[in-house]
């Protein structure tokens, strides 16, 4: 087996045929649409396992690769396919990217991007550097998701419905994909 650099994803998946990296868009999509589906009931709005399978998606996948799996996942949902948690109970479509959990969409795209961008600079085979990478992209998920939620809650109010309820969750999850991810690079560069 050939030597893998720390660029796991530009090493490993930059030779991949087309097919397959659009499979792996296609798939990742569809894990973050099952993710969004997962819903642990909490106040003020359910909690869901995209934050955890966008982080892990980024990471494992790159910068490129990432950011169009997300890119396909907003754009379904901007079709009306009920992609985002709590639709379509919760409308469907552009209607519901409008509405207060709006700029958290916007922030999974920035996440993409930066947890991407490090990955692909070998932060995904690093514990320490990995959640520092998901920190950075969380930052990057909460200040236009509560920016926008103001504009429907009040600035006094977003903090208390789109922070502090999932912050400690958002965190757990972090560590998780930081945990395993690199602990699966291992395995698989020892196989």
């Amino acid at each position: 087996m050939a030597q893998v650099s720390t660029q796991a994803h530009g090493a490993l998946l930059g030779a991949a045929s087309w097919p397959v990296k659009l499979a792996l868009v296609v798939g990742g999509s569809l894990l973050l649409w099952l993710s969004a589906k997962v819903q642990v009931p909490f106040w003020p709005v359910p909690m869901t396992l995209q934050v955890m399978a966008l982080f892990g998606l980024a990471a494992a996948l790159g910068l490129r690769l990432g950011l169009a799996t997300v890119a396909l996942y907003v754009a379904q949902g901007a079709m009306g396919l009920p992609v985002f948690a709590g639709t379509p109970e919760k409308g469907i479509g552009l209607a519901y990217m409008m509405g207060p959990t709006g700029g958290y969409i916007l922030g999974f795209l920035l996440m993409a991007a930066v947890v991407g961008w490090l990955a692909d600079r070998g932060w995904s085979r690093h514990p320490l550097k990995l959640f520092a990478a998901g920190l950075a992209g969380l930052a990057l998920v909460y200040l236009p998701g509560l920016a926008w939620l103001a504009q429907f809650v009040g600035a006094d109010k977003a903090l208390t419905f789109g922070f502090w309820p999932f912050i400690g969750g958002d965190l757990l999850k972090l560590a998780i994909v930081a945990l395993a991810l690199p602990a699966a690079w291992k395995l698989r560069k020892a196989a």
